[in-house]
């Protein structure tokens, strides 16, 4: 199990790579989009499609970094005033909502990425950009999403992480 976490860890730190990546090539297009169209006075045909579809895909395959890291946003009003054995349990159920959400929509990613696959889908700008390439991220994303998810029940089960990242309070431990 532990080989298990720390490949998924691995594998979630270099979505977060890929996801900074793409958020900076999206920011050097959109430079280099300015100049052309308001300096050089060009068209601009790509950079609106690349740049839309890079922020997209930065954030479904960002997301497993995002979630090892809890860099999401968290409501922990409840974990805060309930026991530690509470805290479990409701860390629980969360991440095995999560975790099937998260494997219901890698499915149907899938199933639309390969529908864009087999029709030959293409944007219908002037780039005519094949789409199963961009719409790749979201089963990726999401597939590695539920890794992380699972990696994160081995650690909460294991004791390794404590439920939500809080640690037990003093009246807790006693």
């Amino acid at each position: 199990m532990i080989v298990f976490v720390r490949a998924v860890t691995l594998v979630s730190q270099a979505c977060g790579v890929v996801a900074g990546l793409l958020i900076a090539a999206s920011v050097v297009i959109v430079c280099q989009m300015v100049f052309a169209r308001y300096v050089l006075n060009e068209n601009t045909i790509w950079q609106t499609d690349f740049v839309t579809y890079s922020l997209v895909a930065a954030t479904f395959i960002g997301s497993p970094y995002v979630l090892m890291t809890r860099g999401h946003v968290n409501v922990d009003v409840v974990p805060l005033y309930v026991s530690q054995r509470m805290r479990y349990r409701l860390a629980l159920v969360a991440a095995f909502l999560s975790l099937f959400f998260a494997l219901a929509m890698s499915v149907l990613t899938f199933m639309f990425w390969h529908e864009a696959w087999e029709n030959a889908w293409v944007s219908d700008t002037m780039w005519r950009a094949r789409l199963w390439i961009p719409y790749a991220a979201m089963p990726i994303g999401l597939g590695i999403l539920s890794l992380q998810y699972i990696a994160d029940v081995i650690n909460l089960v294991s004791g390794r992480e404590p439920p939500f990242g809080l640690a037990p309070r003093q009246d807790d431990r006693s």
